[in-house]
């Protein structure tokens, strides 16, 4: 039995990927075009088509996104998202599921894949996280796109969580991020994507429903650099509760 549903499952993930190769064709030119302007018209192009994009993509491959708590985002506020992060398809999931326009700190290299790239270097910030210069670069990046009213989606445990616990330790610069910017955070947590790309199991994948809940706001105003331990520890509490409560 394990053998068969391996094999579906390889199946499964070379049908999921051929599918996203064929649409990102159909949707790579209107993005595209949208790079030569300035920021944030390329960011509202990219992620107007590609929430229509994941909205038909998503459930094709057996996957429907099913979202929850998008009332706590207040009209006119900027906020630092943070979520955990447990396999490949969080990215396609999470994007385009933040209400308005939003960028998330993705690695150099994937800015570099063909076609793809376009993509990571419009929705993301790249960073090669051993150069200095690039890391303190992604900061002011990171500031400028808040400062134009973009939020920024960011997975604080920094690599995809491949242990059987809810989460990762949390790393400081989410939080460093809200309180220089002095702006909220909202938690969000993703549940199932774990069956979708289990980890350790090579070029495989399962069809499963995805559920993406938004948290209320935690406030960062009059926080100063001295409290991010302590907001850090206070949004890991917030958010395994809660992944502990929901995870059915």
């Amino acid at each position: 039995m394990k053998m068969i549903k391996k094999i579906l499952g390889t199946i499964f993930a070379a049908y999921a990927l051929l599918l996203f190769a064929g649409t990102l064709l159909i949707v790579f030119i209107p993005i595209w075009i949208s790079s030569f302007f300035s920021e944030p018209t390329p960011s509202k192009v990219f992620l107007t088509i590609g929430r229509f994009w994941m909205k038909v993509y998503m459930p094709l491959i057996g996957c429907p996104v099913r979202t929850k708590g998008r009332e706590h985002f207040a009209k006119g506020q900027t906020y630092v998202v943070v979520c955990n992060h447990n396999a490949l398809i969080d990215v396609p999931v999470t994007t385009p599921g933040v209400p308005g326009v939003n960028k998330t700190l993705a690695k150099a290299s994937m800015g570099k894949i063909p076609l793809f790239g376009v993509l990571y270097r419009i929705g993301g910030i790249l960073v090669d996280r051993s150069d200095e210069t690039s890391r303190k670069n992604s900061i002011i990046q990171m500031r400028n796109a808040l400062d134009m009213g973009m939020h920024m989606l960011l997975y604080p445990e920094g690599t995809r969580n491949r242990t059987g616990e809810p989460l990762k330790p949390f790393y400081d610069g989410a939080f460093t991020l809200a309180i220089d910017a002095q702006v909220p955070i909202i938690p969000s947590l993703l549940f199932h994507t774990k069956i979708v790309n289990p980890a350790g199991k090579g070029f495989y994948a399962w069809p499963h429903h995805i559920d993406y809940h938004f948290l209320p706001p935690v406030p960062t105003a009059g926080l100063t650099k001295d409290d991010v331990p302590a907001l850090k520890e206070k949004v890991f509490k917030i958010m395994w509760d809660y992944y502990l409560a929901n995870d059915k």
